[in-house]
């Protein structure tokens, strides 16, 4: 895979866009600008706008192309998301801060633009940031600007009425820019500030992510006041040969439970999670360690690796995410964007591009050593007819239909379980890259213990599926180990040809003592968003059928080991639409 230089500037600009042109289909770090394509649709609001795989309870724009999101908060009871957006077409450019309001995090009503570029320290782009709430209930936005010498700048915009809380009109003041790159920072790879916290001293805190050379870096900013900052001497953590960091995000989460922290908080009692977005990758990955206010500097645990091969949220389409602190319901929310994977002609036809997957509640796994993650509870309310399987058996090849709900609009919740893992493959130890194992075995071959899982989006005679499902291997030396793969595999999700279609895959760090693997799917036209074992790996996949459509879309369970498999209970509800307006 071939990947280019990112002209991005911030919060998660490395919407490395899929792009398919006469050849195989790579993965560009470049905004390529069109800007014939987007001539045909400015200022038409006529244009018809494609039905066919636009989902329907995840958010997205009625048209236009959508990227990272961007600030998203709460505030006064409502919540506010804010989302890079090309008001004039289906493609990236024109990017300005969009802003949508929600009471429940599902159903949402749209309002005018938050920030577009129109003052010399953003007049060549108002970039991705973040959203800082002051004490007394002061909202404030930083985000990186691309000023008028093409440097990326950090500016900060206030609202106009602190009694309006849907937050509709923003002010950016001309005292702006507040950061500037300074010297030895380069300033074209110098953006997405965080959301600030504040320490004991009275300091606020901010990184910005950046690179030299090949290390990526999180630069440390602090302000007594907010508005004068002055680089710490030390970043808050770089990785040697990482690449550049974009849309960095750092936060505390508890040793116990599920409740979440306000972004300030630190002590004995708490671990610290600092997420990257990695330009030459086009995906993320974090680490759980331990930050220390005093020197403020941030040392990983040594439970995962810190870099390429690290943690992700997701193993699938998911980047430029971005999380925030909800003190109503005292948890940490994660948003992150997935991006199409048809081609930018598919996206100018159907007149839109991008969506954002599930906002997903995050805490820390009792074991200290990753997150867990699973939607926000308000999902539910969309369930609507349920149907349900309890201890259906299934043998080697055989796979069993879930009929009685929409299947393209689905929410799956199953528990599989299995008697013995003595026909388990032995793993070979060299099996670094899970998405490699999966693109080797995928879900037809006969193994041992798997695969076993779901077909979603799978047509009638199953020329079309989309399989989610795992694999349990025993491992090399020692028997009693197993290690479990997990796999969305788009490759038979689709007859149309010029498509991406990936293998995704993860491995899940899971106790089988119990002898039982829990998945749950989003099922959404042309996404499916998977959460295996409880939350612990996670994959987003985007898939384009031409068959699996609609009332035509079907639902299987099934299994191709040896072993068999019982589903010991499945519970599916087809979904109702939400509201975004």
């Amino acid at each position: 895979m071939n990947f280019f230089t990112l002209l991005a500037i911030l919060l998660g600009f490395s919407f490395y866009s899929l792009f398919i042109d006469n050849g195989p289909v790579v993965v560009q770090a470049l905004h390529k600008i069109y800007p014939e394509l987007q001539s045909l649709e400015k200022g038409n609001d006529t244009i018809e706008i494609k039905q066919l795989h636009r989902t329907g309870f995840h958010f997205q724009p009625h048209r236009h192309w959508m990227n990272d999101p961007n600030g998203p908060m709460y505030f006064k009871g409502i919540y506010h998301l804010f989302y890079q957006y090309n008001p004039e077409g289906a493609v990236w450019g024109n990017i300005v801060w969009a802003h949508s309001i929600s009471r429940d995090l599902i159903n949402w009503k749209s309002l005018k633009p938050a920030l577009s570029p129109s003052k010399p320290f953003d007049i060549n782009g108002c970039w991705s940031g973040s959203a800082t709430v002051l004490p007394g209930f002061k909202p404030v936005i930083l985000y990186t600007g691309i000023d008028s010498q093409n440097r990326q700048v950090q500016n900060y915009a206030i609202p106009a009425n602190l009694f309006d809380p849907h937050l509709t009109e923003w002010v950016k003041p001309d005292n702006n820019p507040i950061v500037v790159p300074g010297t030895g920072v380069n300033s074209s790879a110098f953006r997405d500030p965080s959301t600030a916290w504040l320490s004991f001293k009275g300091h606020w805190k901010t990184i910005i992510g950046s690179k030299s050379e090949q290390t990526g870096i999180a630069y440390l900013y602090k302000s007594k006041d907010f508005l004068n900052w002055t680089k710490v001497e030390q970043p808050l953590h770089s990785v040697p040969n990482s690449g550049m960091w974009e849309c960095p995000d750092f936060y505390p989460v508890s040793h116990f439970g599920r409740f979440g922290l306000d972004t300030s908080v630190t002590g004995n009692w708490v671990k610290h999670v600092l997420k990257v977005s990695l330009e030459m990758t086009r995906y993320e990955y974090y680490t759980v360690g331990k930050y220390y206010p005093m020197t403020d500097k941030y040392v990983p645990d040594n439970t995962s690796a810190d870099g390429w091969s690290g943690l992700r949220y997701d193993y699938g389409n998911f980047y430029a995410s971005k999380s925030f602190y909800d003190p109503m319901k005292k948890r940490r929310v994660l948003w992150g964007w997935a991006n199409e994977s048809d081609s930018v002609q598919d996206d100018v036809s159907k007149g839109w591009a991008g969506i954002q997957a599930i906002p997903r509640t995050v805490w820390l796994d009792p074991s200290g050593k990753q997150l867990l993650q699973w939607p926000v509870m308000e999902l539910n309310r969309l369930r609507r007819k349920r149907v349900m399987m309890i201890h259906q058996k299934l043998d080697k090849g055989q796979n069993v239909e879930i009929k009685g709900i929409t299947a393209a609009q689905a929410d799956v919740e199953v528990i599989f379980s299995f008697s013995s893992l003595d026909k388990a493959e032995v793993f070979d130890s060299s099996w670094v890259d899970a998405q490699a194992v999966c693109s080797q075995l995928g879900s037809t071959a006969q193994g041992g213990v798997g695969p076993f899982g779901l077909l979603t989006l799978a047509s009638e005679n199953l020329e079309e599926f989309t399989p989610v499902f795992f694999r349990i291997f025993k491992g090399e030396t020692n028997e009693t180990n197993h290690v479990v793969l997990m796999c969305s595999d788009a490759r038979s999700s689709s007859l149309k040809d010029g498509l991406y279609k990936p293998t995704f895959a993860g491995f899940v760090d899971i106790d089988l003592s119990s002898k039982k693997l829990p998945l749950r799917s989003l099922i959404d036209h042309s996404v499916i968003e998977s959460f295996g074992g409880g939350g612990k790996t996670c994959i987003t996949s985007r898939v384009y059928p031409t068959k699996a459509v609609f009332e035509a879309a079907h639902l299987h369970v099934f299994n191709n080991g040896t072993e068999s498999i019982t589903v010991e209970y499945l519970s599916a509800w087809s979904m109702r639409s939400a509201w975004v307006n």
